[in-house]
């Protein structure tokens, strides 16, 4: 069986957003979250995973990575603690 790239879905304090998803995009998180429902023996719902993919993505994104270094870099210290 293919590895996803999401694994447990992690029960953190959310935060309310409130977003519209071309309608492809919400079938394909659906069929997502049954996947990876069977193979973690969960019932998923699609929403519970927009927080980790976009964790994930942000994660692995080298553009974003390396620009937010740059700008924790160019701010000052007091900014940070």
């Amino acid at each position: 069986m293919n590895t996803l790239k999401l694994g447990n879905i992690r029960d953190d304090k959310p935060v309310k957003l409130a977003i519209e998803l071309p309608a492809q995009v919400h079938r394909d998180l659906t069929t997502y979250a049954d996947i990876l429902g069977r193979e973690n023996g969960q019932k998923l719902e699609p929403a519970k995973l927009i927080a980790p993919m976009i964790e994930r993505f942000m994660k692995t994104d080298r553009g974003f990575a390396k620009a937010r270094r740059e700008v924790r870099s160019s701010s000052p210290r007091s900014a940070q603690d």
